[in-house]
C-alpha cells in the first residue's frame, strides 16, 4: 500500500494505536487516570479536614472541632479501604487477558453492560486487546467482534477493532468502527486514522470535510500532528503541493526530535522536492537520517530529491 509509506500514519503511530487511548487524552483526559481517580477521595477528604485555618476566636470550639477532624478523616479511611477491598474482589472474578485491563475500561464497561454479560465482554476484549499489542490483528478483530456482541455501546470496543482493522486494510470495518468511536468517546483521538481511510478510498470530499473538522475540534499536539502528516501527503497526491507546504511547514527543526516529528520532515522533504527546494529537501532529509538512519522511505526520498532539475 504505497499511499501508507507517504502519509507515514501506519508506521509509529501503532505503537501508541496498540492499546486502547483511555477513551480520549484530549478532551476526556479525566478518565486516562483510574489509579489517581480511584484513590482522590481519600486524599482529597483528608487534606481538605486538615489544612483549614483555625479562626480567630475559636479556641471554645477547638476540641470539639479537633474530634470532628478524627473522625472525619478516619471514616474518609475506612471508605476508601473498603473501596479497595471491593475492587480487588471484583477483580478476582476476571479471567485470562482480562486482568490486564485498565480499571478505566473495566469501570467503562459495567456502565453499558449488562451484569451477566459483564465478564465474558472483559475476557474478549482483553484477549482482543492483546492479540493487537501481539500484531494479531485478525485475532484482534475477532475477540473484538466477539466483545461488541455482548457491549456495543462501549467506545473502547469499538476503537480496538478499528484500529485492527486499518492495520489489516479492511478500510470499510475501520471507518465505521472508527467513527462510532468518535461518536462515544467525543473526541479526535483516531480522526486522523479516519482521514487515511478516506485518502486510500479515494474519497477526496470526505478527506477535506475531516481535516476541517479537526481543525475546528482540535486534538493533542499528537493527534494534530498526525493529521498534518495525512492531509499534507492527501494534498501532495492531488498536485497542491503550495498548499502541501502550508500544512507541513516544520518552520524550527527540533534539537532531539521524536518519531513523531521524523515522519512530518519526511512528508515535508517530499513536499519540498516536489516545489523544486532542493535545500530545504535536503535539510530536512539530513535531519531524518541522522536521528534515525533506518527510516523507512528515505531512499525513496532521495531519488526524490535527485530528480529535482
Amino acid at each position: 500500500m504505497a499511499h501508507d509509506n507517504r502519509s507515514a500514519s501506519s508506521r509509529g503511530r501503532d505503537r501508541s494505536a496498540s492499546k486502547p487511548s483511555k477513551q480520549g487524552k484530549s478532551s476526556r483526559s479525566d478518565k486516562t487516570s483510574g489509579p489517581s481517580r480511584n484513590g482522590a477521595g481519600s486524599k482529597g477528604g483528608e487534606g481538605s479536614s486538615t489544612s483549614l485555618p483555625r479562626p480567630k476566636g475559636s479556641s471554645d470550639r477547638s476540641k470539639s472541632s479537633n474530634k470532628t477532624k478524627k473522625q472525619y478523616s478516619a471514616t474518609t479511611r475506612d471508605v476508601a479501604k473498603a473501596h479497595y477491598e471491593e475492587k480487588k474482589k471484583r477483580r478476582r472474578d476476571l479471567h485470562g487477558a482480562a486482568v490486564n485491563l485498565p480499571n478505566w475500561v473495566i469501570e467503562g464497561i459495567e456502565r453499558v453492560t449488562r451484569a451477566d454479560r459483564i465478564a465474558p465482554t472483559l475476557e474478549a476484549l482483553g484477549a482482543a486487546s492483546e492479540a493487537l499489542g501481539d500484531g494479531r490483528f485478525q485475532a484482534a478483530v475477532k475477540h473484538g467482534n466477539r466483545a461488541k456482541a455482548l457491549a456495543p455501546q462501549d467506545a473502547t470496543i469499538r476503537e480496538t477493532i478499528g484500529i485492527a482493522a486499518y492495520r489489516l486494510g479492511d478500510w470499510k470495518t475501520a471507518l465505521t468502527e472508527l467513527r462510532a468511536y468518535r461518536r462515544m468517546a467525543g473526541e479526535t483521538t483516531h480522526l486522523p486514522i479516519e482521514m487515511d481511510v478516506l485518502r486510500a478510498q479515494g474519497r477526496s470530499r470526505d478527506v477535506e470535510e475531516a481535516w476541517k473538522e479537526l481543525e475546528k475540534r482540535g486534538g493533542h499536539g499528537l493527534v494534530m500532528n498526525e493529521g498534518k502528516i495525512v492531509y499534507a501527503s492527501f494534498l501532495l497526491d492531488q498536485g497542491r503541493a503550495p498548499e502541501a507546504w502550508k500544512i507541513i511547514d516544520p518552520g524550527r527543526l527540533e534539537q532531539d526530535p521524536n518519531e513523531g516529528h521524523l515522519r512530518l520532515y519526511y512528508v515535508a522533504a517530499r513536499v519540498a522536492a516536489a516545489l523544486g527546494d532542493r535545500e530545504t529537501a535536503r535539510r530536512l532529509s539530513d535531519a531524518i537520517v541522522l536521528n534515525d538512519p533506518s527510516f523507512p522511505g528515505w531512499e525513496q526520498l532521495q531519488s526524490e530529491i535527485a530528480g529535482i532539475s
